[in-house]
């Protein structure tokens, strides 16, 4: 059986929103990079505007590598609606999205030297406003959609303008992250059934129960499985446990959000892969994407 796979690496600050540091995206990028580069398989690099002007050096690697660049906004804002409370982050206004999109893209452009096509929203926090924005700059591909939440679309679609969760009418094409469907949740949220962080907190085998579980959901569904990854440079270099001071204040992440960063996430990250291949799995970029189910 083929299955369609999408590596996504979020290229932000370290344990994204919470830190003003990118400590991770200077040494970990490095790490996936040859890890993707040893496994011959590519992936999509979605960076911040601000990632991509500070570290356009980061960006150049990843082009010459011969991944693709997308984007993942300016400075890693809320930029469509939240699903779940977050002390401190507000989404911005619905009418303030276009005009920072624009300006996200124009940065990771001048960073990077190529225009992105390809999106994905911090903490897969998407809204109506983002994809119509996206599709009018002319993206074809955002992947933002969190499956463990909203729980109906399990393959790319086109979504509506009146509603990016539902089918509709526009160019671009929305990828769904996948969540283990196949499993009961007893989050609020569904955030139990998503991805992240498994392959670094639990190990590869955890998260391929849930991969299994998913490509189990889909066939009963009958519908093709399409695996959509999100992952963090930050991920793959060790982050500090405990508290990250800066200004005047600290921040303590959840002992999950950073736990076995590093070499651990490094290993894991890898075995994935292996496994992946083993299933028949076809790794694609976020555009390749677009334009197969264009053809």
């Amino acid at each position: 059986m083929s299955i369609r796979i999408m590596l996504g690496f979020d290229m932000e600050t370290d344990v994204g929103s919470f830190t003003p540091f990118y400590h991770g995206l200077a040494k970990g990028t490095p790490v996936i990079l040859d890890i993707l580069s040893r496994q011959k398989v590519t992936g999509t690099c979605f960076f911040t505007g601000d990632s991509a002007k500070q570290h356009p050096e980061v960006a150049a690697a990843v082009k010459a590598a011969g991944h693709e660049i997308g984007c993942h906004t300016l400075f890693h804002e809320t930029i469509g609606d939240d699903l779940f409370p977050i002390p401190g982050l507000r989404p911005v206004l619905p009418e303030e999205v276009p005009h920072r999109l624009d300006l996200a893209t124009r940065w990771v452009q001048e960073a990077a030297g190529v225009r992105p096509v390809s999106f994905r929203a911090p903490r897969l926090f998407g809204s109506t406003a983002m994809i119509n924005a996206l599709n009018d700059l002319g993206y074809v591909a955002d992947a933002s959609y969190p499956m463990y939440f909203y729980k109906e679309r399990l393959e790319p679609y086109h979504p509506s303008r009146a509603d990016w969760t539902k089918p509709g009418d526009l160019s671009i094409l929305e990828l769904p992250n996948f969540a283990d469907m196949a499993m009961p949740s007893n989050d609020p949220y569904g955030r139990d059934r998503d991805q992240w962080p498994l392959f670094r907190t639990e190990g590869v085998d955890a998260l391929m129960r849930h991969v299994d579980g998913f490509v189990g959901f889909c066939g009963k569904a009958g519908v093709e499985p399409f695996l959509c990854f999100y992952f963090h440079p930050w991920e793959f270099y060790e982050m500090p446990q405990g508290e990250f001071h800066f200004g005047e204040a600290a921040v303590r992440p959840d002992a999950f959000i950073t736990k076995n960063c590093g070499a651990v996430a490094a290993r894991e990250f890898e075995a994935l892969i292996v496994r992946l291949k083993r299933m028949g799995g076809r790794f694609l970029q976020a555009r390749q994407v677009a334009a197969e189910v264009e053809r």
